[in-house]
Order: C-alpha cells, then structure tokens, then sequence
C-alpha cells in the first residue's frame, strides 16, 4: 500500500512557509522575483511576491519606486495593492493561488517540509482518522482520488491539537497551558511579537534590574531562553555577552530587529540609549545616533509612527518627571525636539500611548509621585499640537502601570495600579469615537490587575489575541494570559505580525464545531477572498475552481483601471487648479503692481503737498511783511501830507508878514535875509 505525504497534514502559517519554500522564497527578494518569473507568469509572479510580503511583514510603508525601475515599480504596486489586508488571508491566498498554477506542488514539496505530517493511504475515496505523534492530535484529512487513483486534492479542517484547543470564549483572560522553563517573576520589562514568536526583555525582580531574553512561541506555548551575544562578540571568544540590566525600557520591533529604546539602569548614561538585537544572529548592537539625544529616562512611551519613533514623558535618574516630546527618525538616526503647540499632558511616567489614523497620538493615564491620573491627550502629529479631548462612556479610574495595544480602531488597556491596588477590569477606547467600555473585570489578585505587566497582540484566522505577561501585585508574575476580544473594528489591525494560532484549551463545543464547519465549508467550496485596497468597505468576492486566479486578477486589472482612471481625473483637476493658481497668482501680481504704483503716486503728491504747504506758509509771511510795509507807507504819507501842509502855512504866515514891515519901513531885502 502506498503511503503519501498529504498536505492536510499541515496548519498555517506552516502550510504557508512550506509553500513559499517551494516557490523558491529565500530572503533575498531580487533573487526570489527572478525565480518567480522563470515558473510562474508574470502576473502571478507579481502577486505571490505581493502576498508574502503582505504575509511576512505586513501592509507596504515603502516609498513608490521610480517608474522607469520597472521590476521594483511592479513588485511594488502588487504588495502595495493589498492594502491593509491581514497576514492570515495574505497565506492562505498565497497557498491558493500555487495550488492553481501548481496543483502537485506539495507532492514535490516534501524536501521543504520540516513538520509533522500525516501519512495517508492513497486507496480510492479513503478517508484517514486523525494520527496521533507524541500526544498532539493532527487533523482529520479527506482524500479525493480521480479515476486513476492519484491524489489529486487534499482538503483539511482546523485542528485541534492537545492542550492548545481553539480559544472559542470571548472576552475572557485564560491561562494556557505553557511548557518549557518560564522566566523569572517581573514587572517592567518589554515584551513584543514578530512573525509567531513573543519575546521578553529586562525587567525588574526584588528591585534587581534583568537583562535576559526569552521567547515564547505562540504555537506551541513553549518558552526557551536566548543566549544573546555582542556584535563586537569574536569567533575567539563565543562568551555571551549582553548589554546592561534595564527595565521601563521600550522594545519596537523593526524590520528584522528588536529595538530597545532608553530604560533605567544601575548606572544611567546621559542621553537616552538605542540599541539592536538582531533576531537572526541573536546578538545586541548599539545603535549611534545623530543629534542632541533626550536625557535618560524609563517608563516613558516610545510609539512607531511611520519610520519614526515618538518618545514622550519618563521619569530620568533622578526621579524628575518628564513630559518633553522627542521624534527618532529611525531611516536617519537622527533625534528631534518637538515644541508642540497647546497644552500639553502634565509631567508623567508609566503611561499608555497609541497612533490612530497615521496621524493622532493619544495619551493615556500615567502617574507623579503623589497620584495616579486618568486623562486622555491627543497629539496631532501633523499640525504637531495638543488637545485633550472629552471622554464618552466608562471612564476608566486612575491609574499607572497599566498596558495597551491596538486593534484596528480599538484601544485595549490592560492592568496598572492607583498605588493602593491593582486595575481590575480590561477596558476599551474607540479612538474614532473616544467612546470607553469595559471588555471584562477580573477577581482577586491575579496577573492581569497587575503594575508594570506587558501586552501583545496577534491574529489567527482573522481574529485577534491579546497576550499578557508578568506584572506585580504585591508578587512578582511569570504567567501568560490570553485573552480572545468581540469587539470588531472596521479598520485591519496595523500592527505587522505573522499570525499566531488561536490555541488555549477552552471546552466550548458550540463555537468550535461553528468554526471548523465554516472553515470546512469554505475550503471545500474553493472560496478565495477579493483582495482589496479598501479595508473598510471590502467585500469578499467568490471565485471557484481553476479559474480563481484569473478572477482575482481580472478584479485587480478592473481595481487598477478604476484607479487610473481616479487617477488621471485628479490629475486633471489638479492641473486645472494649478492653472487657475497661476492666474490667481499672476492676477496678485498685476494687483500688487498696480497698488505699488499707486503707493508712488500717493507719495509723490504727499511731497507735493508738502511743497505746496511750504509755499503757502512763505506767502503768509510775505503777506505780513507787505501789511506792515503798507502800514510804514501810511505812515510815511500821512507824515509827508503833514510836512507839506506846515510848508505851506510857513509860506502863507511869511508873505503876511512882508507886508506889515514894508508898512514899518522896514526894507525888502532885509526881510528876506531874516526870513
């Protein structure tokens, strides 16, 4: 009896990784689109590498390639076409579409296959049972044979493997079953998840701050601990070496590194320290930075926005609260002061932060020294100021500590304390609506009501999971919490992780006979999802059989003419108000012309004024100067008439006198002498 390897055997992401293997996927994408193109056609080269990206690393943030680079241009318009569609639809389109192209490529594929399978008899219409290898339960797997008796399609439901069962409760923190060697109890360590795996930074024990890695995988549930080494590390001397202990650090994941941003350590350096663990070689690096570094911190919020880091508030060595506004462009290394416009959060450690829309930072709770607080701020990081809206719904009490994560547009916060108790219940904030309420409370002291605990967040098969790790609470924590939300947002997670398998052993039969039914019935009907570029409004469009493939790249061709023809309409409009901004601005030109003109003319007859005013003031005084000489004149003529007048009465008073001396005898001639 024939025995074959049936690709029931395996779940994704494994079905997806061994696909990709075959495909001839190897890390070096160049190479992998050459190969691509030498099996595969043009068309779906392109959009197999589109969805392994998707996959692998998420939505496209790469800047559109020049046009004339028509490889790059082509491989970047099919992964940015996708949109924000989630990694866990990106596999299984992935799988689907080399199934079509290539229906017998995982009989060819077994090289690549690393995990279990299951051996199936390839008898005719046989039906296997599930194969049980080391306690773990393989799925139940349906054979179809064609006339000849070879495999020609295998079709599988969800497996349910033992002690990492389907998380078919909802909003409810649950412990799974976790094996391997857990880290040391702590609180204020960094936590964060690329592609399956959660990794664990530092932290804090009994005031003793910690500098180990370890890494739970989220499909198995198995913690393992990693020996980092230096990057300065030689082959002769292999010791691991690692950085100095820290905890209230930050840890952002970043193309294929893990990047740990400032933190409190036994001896702070001056400036805030950036450093790179490298998750292929397992080894830390610091990372030189350019320009003037914030001062050191911990429990301050460092975000990803974009290719940036925004780092706000702290508490630095010497227990000074912070609530500065700093900008790490991580393409440059370079740091910025923001002075942002507004009011902004009082000075604060130990609180939340969050991007939504590409566009607001929001600030949540935090604490001083004296108390603990429960407002909410908006940074618009365009316009680059401050705004505290008002919140709706359950207001959460005060507090500090306390962790979140996004999803889509929901904003889940998980724990902190108000320095007399650990936060009972997990909340969530619609940041479109700024709407609160509550997810689920908790009872008692557990994990998740705890100070300094951290939260993750994957997917698996279009749903997501939060996990939670460690914290205090009047004792040290090493659990791990999981806990699976309803509340749906319009928007696909942004956060770029591989999904992880939706796996806590909860017994609920209803729900998980729902979904592997479903899921069943979807394989079985060959549906395959529309990849859109709208995550709001996408609609899945049906595509059976053989023909799948070209649907979905008739649909992609019909989604690209539509935009072009978008396109080219705007290109339109904006030439038309680019001209019509010419004329208004050549309009302003002849405008401010004209009132320059005017201004001179207006100085112009200003001056003349001026003159003319001068002028007038000069006759003025002339005027004056002519009464008064008109007035001397007078005088002068009046003294004139009164000099002649008295001439004549001497002369008239002389010839009287004459007469009466000639009377006398008195001669003339004498007379005349005396006169």
């Amino acid at each position: 009896m024939a025995m074959a390897r049936a690709s029931s055997g395996l779940q994704y992401p494994e079905r997806f990784y061994a696909a990709a293997s075959y495909a001839g996927f190897d890390g070096d994408t160049n190479s992998t689109f050459k190969s691509l193109t030498s099996k595969f056609s043009k068309e779906s080269a392109a959009l197999l590498y589109g969805l392994y990206q998707q996959a692998t690393v998420g939505a496209c943030n790469i800047p559109e390639p020049n046009s004339w680079k028509v490889v790059e241009h082509t491989k970047w318009k099919s992964w940015s076409g996708l949109g924000n569609t989630s990694p866990t639809e990106a596999m299984r389109l992935f799988v689907k579409i080399l199934e079509e192209d290539d229906p017998s490529w995982y009989s060819r594929a077994s090289n690549f296959v690393a995990e279990p399978v299951v051996d199936v008899q390839m008898n005719h219409n046989s039906k296997v049972e599930p194969v049980v290898e080391n306690g773990n339960s393989f799925p139940e797997t349906k054979t179809i044979s064609t006339e000849n008796g070879s495999l020609t399609e295998t079709q599988d439901k969800d497996i349910v493997v033992e002690g990492l069962g389907s998380v078919a409760v909802y909003d409810q923190w649950i412990a799974p079953p976790i094996s391997g060697q857990r880290p040391k109890a702590r609180y204020e360590h960094a936590a964060a998840v690329v592609q399956d795996k959660m990794y664990i930074y530092g932290g804090n024990h009994n005031g003793r701050y910690l500098n180990d890695i370890h890494v739970l995988d989220l499909r198995s549930w198995t913690w393992s601990k990693i020996e980092a080494k230096s990057g300065a590390e030689s082959l002769e001397s292999p010791s691991p070496v690692t950085f100095a202990p820290c905890a209230g650090h930050s840890l952002i994941p970043w193309e294929n590194k893990l990047l740990s941003v400032a933190g409190h350590t036994k001896d702070p350096a001056e400036s805030i320290q950036v450093r790179a663990f490298d998750l292929q070689s397992n080894t830390w690096s610091p990372l030189k930075t350019y320009g003037k570094a914030p001062v050191s911190r911990g429990g301050q919020s460092v975000t990803l926005f974009g290719t940036s880091l925004v780092i706000f508030g702290g508490q630095d060595a010497k227990r000074t609260l912070l609530n500065d506004l700093h900008i790490l462009d991580l393409e440059t290394l370079t740091w910025d002061e923001i002075d942002a416009v507004g009011v902004p959060p009082s000075p604060r450690s130990d609180h939340a932060a969050a991007v939504h829309a590409e566009r607001y930072l929001l600030i949540f709770g935090g604490g001083s020294h004296a108390t603990c607080f429960n407002d909410l701020h908006v940074l618009d990081l365009q316009a680059m100021e401050w705004s505290r809206p008002t919140q709706q719904g359950e207001i959460p009490t005060p507090r500090a500590g306390h962790a979140g994560v996004t999803v889509g547009e929901n904003w889940f916060i998980v724990g902190g304390g108000d320095n007399k108790s650990g936060v009972s219940e997990t909340v969530v904030l619609n940041m479109s609506t700024l709407v609160w309420s509550v997810v689920t409370t908790v009872q008692g002291r557990v994990p998740v009501a705890s100070e300094g605990l951290s939260l993750a967040v994957s997917s698996f098969n279009g749903e997501d999971v939060l996990v939670s790790f460690g914290g205090y609470n009047g004792r040290y924590n090493s659990e791990v919490n999981v806990l699976k939300p309803s509340h749906k947002s319009t928007l696909q997670s942004k956060i770029i992780e591989t999904p992880v398998p939706d796996s806590v052993a909860v017994n609920n039969a209803t729900n998980a006979t729902r979904d592997l039914e479903s899921e069943f019935e979807a394989g079985q009907e060959g549906k395959i999802r529309e990849i859109v570029m709208d995550n709001v409004d996408s609609e899945p469009v049906k595509s059976n059989g053989e023909h799948s493939n070209i649907h979905l790249v008739a649909t992609l061709k019909s989604e690209k003419e539509e935009l072009e023809s978008l396109l080219s309409k705007e290109n339109m409009h904006s030439l038309q108000l680019k001209q019509e901004l010419s004329e208004a601005e050549s309009r302003n030109t002849d405008l401010y012309k004209e009132l320059q003109s005017v201004r001179g003319q207006l100085a112009a007859e200003q001056s003349r004024c001026f003159k003319l005013e001068v002028d007038v003031a000069e006759l003025r005084q002339k005027l004056q100067t002519m009464e008064t000489l008109q007035k001397e004149l007078e005088l002068l003529r009046r003294q004139k008439a009164a000099s002649e007048q008295a001439a004549l009465n001497a002369k008239q008073k002389q010839g009287s006198g004459g007469m009466w001396g000639w009377l006398a005898g008195t001669p003339s001639s004498e007379n005349t002498d005396d006169a």
